[in-house]
């Protein structure tokens, strides 16, 4: 029998196909571009092989891009037309449930599919890897956590790649809220292997976490050489130095960031670089800076994509660039879609379906009413709201934006009470956020009090 480098077993697959898999598990693991290549070998070689056809129905999933997933889900429903999967070894079964199910846009059960993979193969990193990202997707910041967790033990500490689930666990340590260990395990993950970008991503989030930001500017300039090009997560990475730079009150730096690497005329118009774009000129809005040939550039890259209801998370950007640019027709025109879309039968089990109805079209006109200076409406909206947003997917940080919005329309409509709130808690979290000593000024302008530092 044919196994992987890790020891699992490759049913129908031979010693060529399973090593353009492990090629492309490497791939996945560094967020390189070389995993879809490896993949197309890996098929090309073994097109009997189904650990190969989930690996790419998968990747046709993680981008959020419907086009693609289309083109995975034609792909993988003409290779399940033609084996028995009930008769395939565990490994594989799980593995193509997860991908079905994914595909059929069930994330929470191809969720747990994979979890149901690593308790009998714990070290089958496809399936630690793939579930990480759709516990990412579902915002499940405790089985983002633990996924990996539970697995670590089964890993030989001299395995290389042991390191690259380290740094997915310190992502999920942070997204959990355990700072300090995912500082820890993410420096350690970076320093057994530079290139880990997802580890440094997770360094990085934990510095933001709590308002350090001339270490994770300082962090971000050292580790530039390994995570500021040659992988898919370059541009997010530049999104959080942008970040730092407005807590550092550097407005244009954060800008320059922007038109060098988040959108310009060679971006490649991917959901998830246009979010990323969206969420940091969205803030720049809310600081009362002015980008409107930027908001425009953005909302044609939008516009030009014309999504189908696929994932909440991009459809809230996309309306957040509509009202950004001042194009109201548009983010309404996005909105009623997306509810007529509701309103039909037969998708009972997509996980977008409650994603969009609970929380998705809410922020969507959230959004609309605060472009519109109907802030009463964003906080009736976003209020209620507020401590679940993480049920659409995306980070703490990602989120952050909607949260701004909130206290920035709680200040306007005269809502002191839940400003005052708002502001005491975000400082208790990080006292010294530049962001929180501006809203805190904010309201004791409004208030006629003088500024305090709050919770120290």
């Amino acid at each position: 029998m044919v196994t992987d480098r890790y020891g699992n077993p490759l049913h129908e697959c031979t010693r060529e196909t399973a090593g353009h898999l492990d090629r492309a598990v490497d791939a996945l693991l560094h967020f390189r571009p070389g995993v879809e290549p490896a993949v197309a070998d890996a098929l090309g070689s073994g097109p009997a092989t189904p650990v190969a056809h989930s690996f790419a129905a998968y990747l046709g999933m993680l981008g959020t891009e419907p086009a693609e997933a289309v083109t995975a889900r034609r792909r993988f429903d003409g290779y399940v037309a033609g084996v028995d999967v009930a008769a395939l070894p565990v490994r594989e079964r799980l593995h193509v449930a997860a991908a079905g199910a994914w595909l059929a846009g069930d994330l929470r059960r191809a969720a747990g599919l994979l979890e149901e993979l690593s308790l009998a193969c714990p070290r089958d990193p496809l399936a630690l890897a793939v579930g990480h990202q759709l516990d990412f997707f579902t915002g499940d910041a405790v089985r983002l956590r633990d996924r990996i967790g539970g697995a670590l033990s089964a890993w030989d500490t001299a395995d290389p790649h042991r390191s690259l689930l380290l740094g997915m666990y310190a992502f999920g340590l942070e997204e959990s809220g355990h700072y300090r260990r995912a500082e820890e395990a993410g420096l350690a993950a970076v320093e057994q292997d530079p290139h880990d970008v997802w580890a440094i991503h997770a360094v990085v989030h934990t510095y933001e976490m709590q308002g350090r930001v001339s270490e994770g500017i300082g962090y971000l300039d050292a580790r530039r050489e390994h995570w500021a090009r040659d992988n898919y997560l370059d541009v997010h990475n530049w999104w959080h130095y942008a970040l730092y730079a407005l807590e550092a009150e550097d407005t244009d730096a954060a800008l320059r960031i922007h038109d060098a690497s988040l959108h310009h005329d060679a971006s490649a118009g991917l959901a998830m670089e246009l979010l990323d774009a969206a969420a940091l000129l969205w803030r720049i809005r809310l600081a009362g800076v002015q980008t409107a040939a930027r908001w425009e550039a953005l909302a044609d890259a939008w516009a030009a994509r014309a999504d189908p209801p696929f994932y909440a998370f991009n459809d809230v950007h996309a309306v957040m660039s509509y009202a950004g640019a001042g194009r109201f027709g548009e983010a309404a025109r996005l909105i009623a879609d997306r509810r007529r879309w509701l309103e039909r039968e037969g998708h009972e089990t997509v996980t977008n379906r409650r994603m969009t109805a609970e929380i998705g079209l809410p922020a969507c006109e959230a959004l609309l009413a605060h472009a519109r200076g109907d802030h009463t409406t964003v906080v009736d909206l976003l209020w209620p709201l507020r401590r679940r947003l993480h049920e659409f997917g995306g980070s703490h940080a990602q989120r952050d934006a909607l949260q701004q919005t909130l206290i920035d329309s709680a200040l306007r409509s005269g809502r002191h009470d839940l400003a005052r709130v708002l502001i005491s808690e975000r400082t208790g979290l990080r006292p010294d956020s530049s962001y929180n000593r501006t809203a805190r000024a904010r309201l004791a302008d409004v208030l006629g009090e003088a500024p305090h530092a709050g919770t120290r």
